[in-house]
């Protein structure tokens, strides 16, 4: 609780809340307006050597025509479910860990990249499962039979919990976790190079803003 300047006591939101907070509606609707193109790449990765799609006209065509508006969404629960505490710990882990390594001294400047990696790293982690959920969900659909694995690929058709329990009691727990090594490695240098590039940015800016004054 602070002391404003009339001298009443307000509650003040702690900064890592804040960083929560902010980094949690940001990624809700950054996911939810490009969930579309999501659902396509996954699809589009999915495929073997028998083509669902011929290209993204096509796929667009397709999935509106066999699926309806709501199949560009499909597994959207799940990806927010997901996207919603990976923002939120991302930046309240970031801004907790970059006061503490802002003394460090690397070639190619402070310790922002190192903040974001390790920021990276722990959200990604601690929400992976539901990554692996929404990507079962995304290649669900009357094309399912078509990707890569075919008619053995299993029917998710009882939402978030259920998938999550069907995975589960099938594959054990730690088939919540396939690919997460593969995502780390792709998410940790991604999410440095973005920090210390947001933090490079947020310098010229303020730069530029004290030259006008």
């Amino acid at each position: 609780m602070n002391t404003d300047k009339n001298g009443e006591k307000r509650w003040a939101i702690p900064g890592a809340a804040k960083s929560f907070v902010a980094g949690a509606v940001a990624g809700t609707a950054a996911t939810t307006v490009t969930y579309p193109l999501d659902l396509l790449r996954t699809r589009f990765a999915a495929q073997g050597t028998e083509k669902v799609y011929e290209g993204l006209i096509s796929s667009i065509r397709d999935i509106k025509r066999n699926e309806g508006f709501g199949g560009y969404f499909r597994g959207l629960g799940a990806g927010i479910g997901q996207i919603v505490p990976y923002m939120g710990l991302f930046f309240a882990f970031y801004e907790g860990l970059k006061p503490a390594l802002a003394g460090v001294s690397l070639p190619f400047g402070s310790g922002d990249a190192v903040a974001g990696i390790t920021a990276s790293v722990l959200s990604k982690s601690m929400v992976f499962p539901l990554d692996t959920v929404r990507k079962r969900l995304q290649v669900q659909g009357p094309s399912r039979h078509k990707y890569v694995g075919g008619h053995k690929t299993p029917v998710y058709d009882s939402g978030v919990v259920g998938t999550l329990k069907m995975i589960v009691r099938k594959e054990g727990t730690m088939g919540l976790y396939r690919g997460l090594s593969v995502s780390l490695v792709k998410a940790a240098p991604a999410s440095a190079i973005t920090m210390w590039t947001y933090e490079r940015a947020l310098d010229v800016i303020k730069k530029i803003q004290e030259d006008d004054e």
